[in-house]
C-alpha cells in the first residue's frame, strides 16, 4: 500500500543500523576466511600427528568457521533489509539472533571438546608432538590476528551509552559472539602448545587432553553469558533500570503528571523503543512529552498514551 505522503512527518523511523555497521561486516568476512583456511590445516595435522589438544583446536576452528559465517550473513541480511516494511522496528536485532545462535554453537564445542578429551584420558593415543606443535603455533597466530582485527575499533570495551550512563560495553551481540569465538580459539591453542610442550620434554602425555576439558569449562562459561545477554535481548526484557528512572523523572517533573506504564526495550544495539502513558490533569500533546525525553538519542521509538486523570489531583499521590 502507497503511503500518503503528507502523512510522513508523523511517521517514525526505524532505527539506524550502528555507523560501525559497514566496517564490523568487513571484519567478519576476513576473520571467517581466515579461520576456515586456519581449520583446514590443523584438522589434517591433527588427525596425522595425534594430538588430541590440535585436533580440539581444529574441530572449534570448524565450529568457530560456521559461527563467523552466520555473523557475515547477519550484517549482509540487517544491511540490506534495514529499511523493508517487514522489520516494524528495523533489523536491529539480527546482531542478537546471531549472536545466540553462535552461542548456541560454542556451548557445542565445549560440550563436544570435554567428552573427548575424558576419552583420551582413559584411552591415550601417542602423539607427535613435534609437528602438532608447529601447528598449534600457527593457529594461535591465526586466532590472534583474528582478535585483533576484530576488537580494532570496537566499542565492546568501555563506552558510554547513547544518555550518559556508562554500562561497560557496547551492544553488537554479532560482533561480540565472533570475537569470544576467535578468543576461545586462541585459548585452546595456548593449552594445546603447553601441552605439547610438556608431553614433549615432562613425558606428560595426560596433560593434553586435560588442558582441554579445563579449556572446554572456561568456553562453556563464555557460552553462557552470551547465551543470556543475546536471550533478554531477544525476548524484549528491560535491562536498565536507570534510564526507566531517567524517564520518570523527566515526565514527572512536568505538571501534575504520573508515568502509569512504561515499556522500555532494545530493538538493536544501543537503540531501545519505549511505550509510555502518562496520566495528567492537564494533557498535553504527545510532542509536548516527547521533547522531555530530548537528547536521550537511543530511543528511536517513542510512543507517548495520554489519558485525563479522573480523580483528584496526580500530584497528591505519590507513584507506586
Amino acid at each position: 500500500m502507497q503511503r500518503n505522503a503528507s502523512l510522513e512527518r508523523w511517521r517514525q523511523d526505524r532505527a539506524p543500523l550502528p555507523a560501525e555497521h559497514h566496517a564490523s561486516e568487513r571484519k567478519a568476512r576476513i576473520v571467517f576466511a581466515l579461520t576456515v583456511a586456519t581449520m583446514v590445516i590443523e584438522l589434517v595435522a591433527g588427525w596425522l600427528t595425534g594430538s588430541m589438544a590440535l585436533l580440539a583446536d581444529g574441530w572449534h576452528m570448524g565450529s568457530h568457521a560456521a559461527a563467523l559465517g552466520i555473523a557475515a550473513f547477519a550484517y549482509s541480511f540487517a544491511r540490506r533489509h534495514a529499511e523493508s516494511e517487514r522489520f516494524s522496528f528495523g533489523t536491529g536485532k539480527v546482531s542478537a539472533l546471531a549472536g545466540f545462535a553462535s552461542a548456541l554453537l560454542l556451548a557445542v564445542v565445549a560440550v563436544l571438546m570435554a567428552v573427548e578429551s575424558v576419552q583420551r584420558l582413559l584411552q591415550p593415543v601417542t602423539v607427535r608432538f613435534d609437528e602438532a606443535m608447529v601447528v598449534a603455533v600457527l593457529g594461535l597466530a591465526v586466532n590472534v590476528a583474528s582478535a585483533l582485527l576484530l576488537s580494532g575499533g570496537r566499542t565492546a570495551g568501555h563506552d558510554h551509552d547513547h544518555h550518559g550512563h556508562d554500562h561497560g560495553h557496547h551492544h553488537d551481540h554479532n560482533l561480540r559472539a565472533a570475537y569470544l569465538h576467535v578468543v576461545a580459539d586462541a585459548l585452546t591453542s595456548v593449552l594445546a602448545i603447553v601441552a605439547l610442550a610438556a608431553g614433549k620434554w615432562l613425558g606428560w602425555v595426560w596433560l593434553d587432553p586435560a588442558v582441554a576439558i579445563a579449556g572446554s569449562v572456561l568456553i562453556g562459561w563464555w557460552a553462557w553469558g552470551l547465551l543470556k545477554s543475546t536471550g533478554l535481548v531477544l525476548l524484549d526484557a528491560s535491562d536498565d533500570s536507570s534510564l526507566e528512572a531517567e524517564i520518570v523523572q523527566r515526565i514527572e517533573a512536568d505538571a501534575d503528571n504520573r508515568v502509569a506504564d512504561l515499556r522500555l526495550w532494545r530493538i538493536g544495539g544501543d537503540q531501545r523503543a519505549l511505550i509510555l502513558s502518562v496520566v495528567t490533569h492537564q494533557p498535553r500533546s504527545a510532542e509536548h512529552y516527547k521533547a522531555l525525553l530530548s537528547g536521550m538519542t537511543g530511543l528511536e521509538h517513542v510512543t507517548i498514551e495520554v489519558f485525563v486523570c479522573q480523580d483528584e489531583p496526580c500530584i497528591t499521590h505519590a507513584r507506586t
